[in-house]
């Protein structure tokens, strides 16, 4: 259960992947269902106006952006963050094909992941037939999602985490990074606390008497017995 898994979003200036640009990406990597801390989080230029009803959906203006960097100027960072990992999104198809197509404007061809989830097909195959949009799984499993005025590529990646723990049924054990730690301590301590109860006693070493009949025994099981081969290995490693 120690696989890594990035939880991303984009914000865009449309939906066309060969026309419009993304301007805003997020990624949060967990290892074990638990959240490293480690973000990715960039505002882009997308270098083209932002059409009005885009800017409704996220908020991102072009004054805003007129000063972040360049996709091409991040696009090495953000392949170095997601480093082979699996990927986790919210209709994952439209993501991937913006990344992926970025990603060819700078001459990278590498797809950066070993693969993708996709949480709106994993929503429609547990509730056919219910709406399946995030708004509509944070209600549904009753996540917060008062801060969710607009559209936010962080944001919303950070709600998909309890959303794909939630689809899977595996919320019970999702553990933050900050309660990780401590419960390692509890384990760790109840550890030392059973090892200092036994009393520490050296290795107990047969008699004589008893390793003679140990070999008598051993004896009537025959050449090919595994015990046989096994002591007679024993015996020469000593005797060397």
């Amino acid at each position: 259960m120690n696989e890594r898994l990035i939880f991303f979003d984009t914000e865009t200036t449309g939906v066309n992947k060969n026309v419009d640009r993304i301007c805003e990406v997020g990624l949060i990597e967990t290892v074990g269902l638990v959240e490293t801390g480690n973000v990715f989080h960039r505002y882009i230029n997308p270098q083209m106006k932002m059409p009005a009803e885009a800017q409704e959906i996220h908020g991102l203006s072009d004054e805003f952006l007129a000063d972040k960097p360049l996709f091409n100027e991040i696009a090495l960072d953000l392949v170095e963050f997601i480093g082979g990992a699996k990927v986790v999104a919210h209709n994952a198809k439209f993501d991937v094909e913006f990344i992926l197509a970025e990603l060819r404007r700078c001459g990278i061809g590498d797809v950066p992941w070993s693969g993708t989830v996709d949480t709106l097909l994993l929503a429609r195959e547990r509730f056919p037939g219910s709406p399946a949009s995030l708004n509509a799984l944070l209600d549904r499993f009753n996540i917060d999602r008062s801060s969710r005025t607009l559209h936010g590529a962080l944001l919303d990646s950070q709600l998909l985490i309890p959303v794909y723990f939630k689809l899977l049924g595996l919320d019970q054990l999702q553990l933050t990074a900050e309660k990780a730690e401590p419960e390692q301590r509890k384990i760790v301590a109840a550890a030392g606390a059973l090892q200092s109860w036994f009393p520490r006693r050296g290795v107990i070493q047969p008699s004589p008497e008893e390793m003679e009949q140990h070999k008598a025994f051993i004896g009537k099981l025959g050449d090919e017995a595994v015990w046989k081969r096994w002591a007679s290995t024993v015996d020469q490693g000593l005797n060397a």
